[in-house]
């Protein structure tokens, strides 16, 4: 039997493994595609339950993007409605139950699926089905029942709660709740009016509404002779009219719609996405991977309206806890929402990080003003890092006694009064989203937000007497307040002031802001030394006494997200030296310690912090996360997704490194995408790259470290075979790719062009997932 190309690299290291099967010398590159039944890959990931999911806390996610659900069954099934524009505290459009559906989720054979291929959870016991899905182009959810009993009437409950003032409707078959209100309580208010609409209808025999109480209308109904019936929920955005004209119109259309028509977005959708399949001995790969597919599609689920479905952190979209939030609902925290745009990036998923752009550019006008009035009349935009949804930085939380101001010189010191970087991250966001899609036409639209935060940094960070620019006082985020230089002020300008160049270039504009910055580049300070350990690490600021207020990591923030330190620059040991003396190891859900392990190489690192962090918050059987409170959140997932990605495929600074901080031990399936459109394709085995391919998205230079350290490697064009590239004296392969063109990536000894072929494959998912004491799925 021929040696395998895993086996072959560990005889000539001398290490003793066992050599692996021939399926592992097989690659998925066939035909100019990377081969993958995609279907089969996403339904490894679905959540099964083995029991009823009773509880609100089991609740499993649908949405479309506007409209999410959170789906449990207690009481038969229940439903809670959540949009994210029933602003200023999210209130729930309200609650469905079909008691109707008890039969089943009491059957001792109940068998329960969230679908993520498809976008739906499928539940089945006693001889009855049920599904349910959110159709994609009207803000309906639809359930499908069969196998109920002709003969016995079903009922249907939409219900609010106290202190809940609706208007409760029923006629012609339907009923509605509607409320509306003002945005004119709190600090910020933006005195807009919001409001809520939620209205059934079924599609059955002989339906009857009914108003039952000041907060309820129910339906009652008879299936069809066949034992089938469907009830249509709709929840759309509402400020005010004819409800039930509104509810009519909305409910017909959906009646309309064709049953598949989610089952095709899904597909579409996945299709799309960046494709992962894991595998491990110790099935930890395979979770990570579960989670990974979650993110995504929890992603797709609550981000397609204009604002970011998740504020804080959480699943707003699939809240099943009514109208309770532990964090202030109108507010965005920035910190919370970055891992997502970065899961996104690296999934090929631009258009859901498009509410994120918009928070800000929509928002920047407000922006500006508010830190024309907080911050002494500075120019630019100082972006609160705790923003409400139009653009003001308070915080208002029922539990605090006022609230909290951000970028604001007004402020008492307070966890982000004057924290300064936030606009230089979300400018550092959109030029990666910018190099990623070679969308000019988004660069021009949000370059603003970049200018006004660049305008603001200058004003802001004054010259010293060591010709330096300082900013004080300041804040190192929510870690110290009012401190000398903090490490992400340092950090923010040294990362964005040379992209915030290029984007003005690029665009042919603002001249005499770029030659400021180009003039105040050399005079930002050195990152803060700080003795810990054996040696030095990067100190959150230059006050090194100042009091800690929160457990983050700020000496780690120059390796991500700001990409000034990595495996392959002159402060790596630094970086090193700092991420394994950092004071707060796997603290809080939303911890940065696996990307920024992966930014350093670290690939032990990376194994542990997923592992760890997973084992810490991952307590819900949706693959969410618990944190503080009772509700689920989002960002754990979002840290797990965008890590995967970059453990696997890094792009940040030109050089694109293949399995950078891979576990060893871990397989691999995966497409990643680059810049430029582009995107790696790729096989590991036990954390050993075989199959690389790079599919160029638009015409440009490609620079790849060498997958194989000290092995000779050659870049060859797929289909016509020609050799474009070999490996230079410093292990980098460099060549002119051409759009539309792949370019495989192999060791001239063992070209992977010569491997077998077998496509990529899997099957849905017949168990809950387990790592540890966690689960996926109901046991």
């Amino acid at each position: 039997m021929k040696r395998t190309v895993l086996a072959t690299l560990a005889f000539a290291a001398g290490l003793v493994i066992p050599v692996c099967h021939a399926a592992d010398t097989t690659t998925a590159w066939h035909d100019r595609r990377f081969d993958a039944n995609v279907g089969g890959v996403v339904s490894r990931s679905d959540i099964v339950l083995k029991h009823a999911n009773l509880r609100a806390d089991e609740a499993m996610p649908l949405g479309n993007g506007r409209l999410g659900l959170a789906v449990w069954s207690e009481d038969g099934l229940t439903l809670q409605l959540n949009r994210a524009d029933t602003l200023p505290g999210r209130l729930s459009p309200g609650q469905i139950v079909l008691a109707g559906l008890k039969r089943l989720t009491k059957a001792p054979d109940y068998a329960g699926r969230l679908a993520l291929h498809d976008g739906e959870f499928r539940e089945s016991g006693a001889g009855m089905q049920a599904t349910v899905y959110v159709q994609p182009d009207t803000d309906v959810a639809v359930v499908e029942v069969h196998g109920a009993d002709p003969n016995v009437r079903q009922s249907v409950l939409l219900h609010l709660w106290q202190p809940r003032k609706p208007r409760a409707i029923a006629q012609q078959g339907v009923a509605v709740l509607a409320e509306t209100w003002r945005d004119d309580s709190e600090a910020g208010a933006s005195g807009q009016t919001f409001g809520s609409l939620a209205a059934i209808t079924a599609q059955a025999r002989d339906v009857r509404a009914q108003v039952q109480g000041p907060q309820a209308v129910e339906l009652s109904f008879r299936p069809e002779a066949d034992g089938s019936f469907r009830v249509l929920v709709a929840a759309p955005e509402w400020k005010g009219g004819d409800a039930l004209q509104r509810a009519q119109a909305l409910l017909a259309d959906a009646g309309r719609m064709p049953d598949a028509a989610h089952r095709d977005w899904w597909n579409a959708f996945w299709q799309r996405a960046g494709l992962m399949k894991l595998g491990s001995t110790d099935g930890s790969a395979e979770y990570m991977e579960n989670l990974r597919a979650i993110d995504l599609y929890a992603t797709a689920a609550e981000s397609r309206g204009p604002l970011p479905g998740s504020q804080a952190g959480l699943a707003d979209l699939f809240a099943s806890t009514r109208d309770q939030h532990r964090w202030a609902p109108s507010a965005y925290w920035h910190w919370n929402l970055r891992m997502q745009v970065a899961a996104n990036l690296g999934a090929g998923l631009y258009e859901l990080n498009a509410p994120y752009f918009n928070l800000y550019r929509s928002n920047l006008a407000n922006i500006e003003a508010w830190t024309k009035a907080q911050m002494d009349g500075r120019p630019g935009a100082c972006v609160p890092e705790t923003m409400r949804f139009n653009g003001r930085g308070y915080e208002n939380e029922s539990w605090m006694g006022g609230p909290g101001i951000n970028c604001s010189a007004k402020s008492p010191p307070y966890y982000n009064a004057r924290t300064l970087s936030t606009g230089a991250e979300v400018s550092l966001w959109i030029w990666q989203q910018y190099l990623a899609t070679q969308d000019r036409t988004f660069l021009a639209a949000n370059y603003p937000v970049m200018a006004a935060s660049a305008r603001f940094l200058l004003a802001y960070a004054r010259p010293g007497v060591d010709g330096l620019r300082h900013t004080f006082p300041s804040n190192a985020h929510e870690t110290q307040w009012d401190v000398h230089d903090p490490t992400t002020d340092i950090a923010a300008m040294k990362a964005v002031f040379p992209v915030i160049i290029e984007a003005a270039q690029t665009l042919h504009t603002d001249a005499a802001l770029v030659a400021e910055l180009r003039g105040a580049l050399p005079k930002i300070p050195a990152f803060p030394p700080q003795k810990s350990g054996d040696g030095s690490v990067i100190g959150p600021s230059y006050d090194a006494g100042a009091e800690i207020q929160n457990t983050e990591n700020i000496g780690l923030e120059p390796v991500w997200p700001y990409a000034l330190i990595d495996e392959d620059g002159p402060q790596h040991a630094l970086g090193v030296h700092t991420y394994l003396q950092r004071p707060n190891k796997f603290e809080n859900d939303w911890s940065s310690d696996p990307l920024q392990a992966a930014r350093l190489g670290l690939a032990d690192e990376v194994k542990t912090a997923l592992l760890t962090l997973t084992g810490k918050y991952q307590q819900y059987p949706s693959g969410f996360a618990k944190f503080t409170g009772g509700e689920f959140y989002v960002e754990q997932i979002g840290v797990v997704a965008a890590t995967l990605q970059d453990a696997l495929v890094q792009d940040h600074d030109g050089l694109i490194r293949i399995a950078p901080a891979w576990p060893k031990g871990w397989n691999a399936d995966a497409t990643v995408y680059i810049k430029q459109r582009s995107k790696v394709d790729l096989q590991i085995r036990d954390g050993v790259p075989g199959t690389v391919v790079i599919e160029a998205g638009a015409d440009g230079r490609m620079t790849v470290r060498n997958p194989w350290p000290g092995k000779s490697i050659e870049a060859v064009e797929s289909g016509s075979g020609k050799r474009v590239a070999g490996a230079d004296k410093q292990n980098v392969l460099s060549f002119d790719a051409q759009a539309g063109n792949a370019y495989l990536i192999q060791r001239v000894d063992q070209p992977s062009a010569n491997l077998p072929y077998a496509a990529i494959n899997g099957s849905a998912a017949s168990e809950p997932k387990t790592l540890g004491t966690r689960h996926i799925g109901l046991p």
